[in-house]
């Protein structure tokens, strides 16, 4: 805790670094959206004029992390710069604990808007997404989002959306849907405060439905191929909106615009996907947690520049944390991420630490250079700065090195287990009414919007629950 001069001191340096005038700031998150699947980044079918633009004009993360192999868990990062494990989101479906403390939670105190606007996964309901209800105990306005336009889940073209629970029918890409609500919301903010904004997207997750504007440059490749591709080239003009919304409004220069994916990507649309890397999502190797990661700041970032310095989504809690001025107690203890101000401001040139990573009985901590991961009850270790890909685990020809970070490893796995037990909460336990994870079909209060949901693409699976003619026992 800050003592009152210490605070007010680290205001005003806030002020004097970043400006008087309190930035809005934007999140945005692909989902499934692999390393490699840029133009920037060299990927040779699609074209992403946007994010090269935005990664040209800002601060571009060669090596940026999401918080965990698949969708939920890196979220639960985002929200509260912990690794997921200590949040009770062991993998996708899983809620987040409402004894944690959010970036939502804090920037509202801080006299923040806050809106997020698309998928949410963060409620406990697997499945594809179906609007988040008003009485759900975990949607987003009970971790500190004022408004919110939100599904469950993955979400496709002409999508259903819960406004503040109620459902809402929209037509149109569902990339390029979200970004202009969420520019909505910003636009009627603004003026009176500063805005915070989460923009999580539903492509490229399958199932994919691009139109045949968006798949025509890909017509010589196969059809999932022409969904997929379509599907981010949607995705990238949606980010052309935002940015020229952002223009058009006169705040472009003082949004800070946060880019990235939820994991690494799908393998079947071949290595490219990942740019070469080893792995894709649901791996602990770089090509499963290893993603596109851009800060655009126009007002603070003046020159375009790319850092290999490792990141993550563990980190933007306490990047933003310091940015606002937001007092330490606004984070809950041990946070696993650090501020990447000194990154943003080109002071600092290398981590220094370990990115720690838990997923379904999995470890990673990924540093500099090395990188060391725990996976069926081995470790490897791998050098990163000569072996991009892993292809040569040095476990036995580096044994000091892995000595090491297996103690660091063994020591903050400790530190873990003690908040999946709710050692870090007041209550020094987790709260009894926490609910598992289910899929919303099994959930009575949706039966009624069954009908509603048929015909739909990301429904089409369990169209014979929606006819009523399984229950869903058989996992289909």
């Amino acid at each position: 805790m800050k003592t009152p001069f210490l605070l007010l001191f680290s205001t005003l340096l806030t002020t004097i670094c970043f400006g008087a005038e309190k930035s809005h700031i934007v999140f945005v998150m692909a989902d499934d959206q692999g390393w490699g699947q840029t133009s920037y980044n060299g990927h040779p079918h699609l074209k992403t004029p946007n994010l090269d633009a935005m990664a040209a004009n800002g601060l571009r993360f060669d090596r940026f992390y999401a918080g965990a192999s698949n969708c939920s868990p890196s979220r639960a990062t985002v929200l509260t710069g912990r690794t997921n494990d200590r949040t009770g989101v062991e993998t996708h479906g899983f809620p987040i604990r409402l004894q944690e403390k959010t970036i939502a939670q804090a920037l509202s105190d801080a006299g923040y808007a806050t809106g997020h606007f698309g998928k949410w996964h963060l409620n406990g309901l697997r499945g594809p997404g179906v609007p988040v209800l008003a009485d759900d105990t975990h949607h987003p306005g009970a971790l500190g989002f004022d408004h919110w336009l939100t599904v469950t889940n993955f979400f496709d073209m002409n999508p259903l959306l819960g406004n503040l629970g109620e459902f809402e029918e929209h037509q149109g890409d569902s990339s390029e849907i979200v970004v202009g609500e969420a520019l909505k919301f910003i636009k009627k903010n603004a003026k009176n405060q500063p805005t915070f904004t989460v923009i999580w997207y539903g492509t490229p997750h399958d199932p994919m439905v691009a139109s045949d504007e968006d798949r025509a440059p890909f017509a010589d490749l196969p059809e999932q191929h022409q969904h997929q591709y379509g599907e981010i080239t949607a995705m990238d003009r949606s980010i052309g909106a935002l940015r020229k919304g952002l223009r058009d409004m006169g705040i472009a220069d003082n949004t800070l615009v946060w880019y990235t994916s939820d994991n690494g990507g799908l393998d079947k649309f071949g290595p490219e996907t990942m740019g070469g890397l080893r792995g894709a999502k649901n791996t602990m190797y770089e090509g499963g947690l290893r993603v596109p990661g851009i800060i655009e700041w126009p007002g603070h970032i003046t020159e375009g520049r790319i850092t290999d310095i490792p990141a993550g989504t563990v980190d933007m809690f306490p990047t933003i944390a310091e940015i606002a001025g937001l007092p330490d107690d606004c984070r809950l203890q041990p946070q696993d991420g650090m501020s990447l101000v000194p990154v943003i401001d080109g002071k600092k040139k290398e981590r220094g630490s370990y990115l720690p990573f838990r997923h379904t009985e999995r470890g990673v901590l990924t540093g500099d250079r090395y990188k060391l991961i725990s996976q069926k009850g081995q470790y490897e270790l791998y050098d990163l700065l000569k072996d991009r890909n892993e292809e040569s685990n040095l476990i036995d020809s580096k044994p000091e090195v892995a000595k090491e970070l297996i103690k660091q490893y063994t020591a903050w796995a400790e530190t873990v287990d003690a908040s999946v037990a709710g050692k870090d909460y007041p209550e020094g336990e987790v709260d009894a009414n926490q609910p598992g994870r289910r899929f919303w079909y099994e959930d009575e209060r949706y039966r009624q919007y069954f009908d509603q949901f048929k015909g739909r693409p990301e429904y089409e699976k369990y169209d014979k629950i929606l006819r009523g003619e399984s229950d869903g026992s058989t996992g289909q």
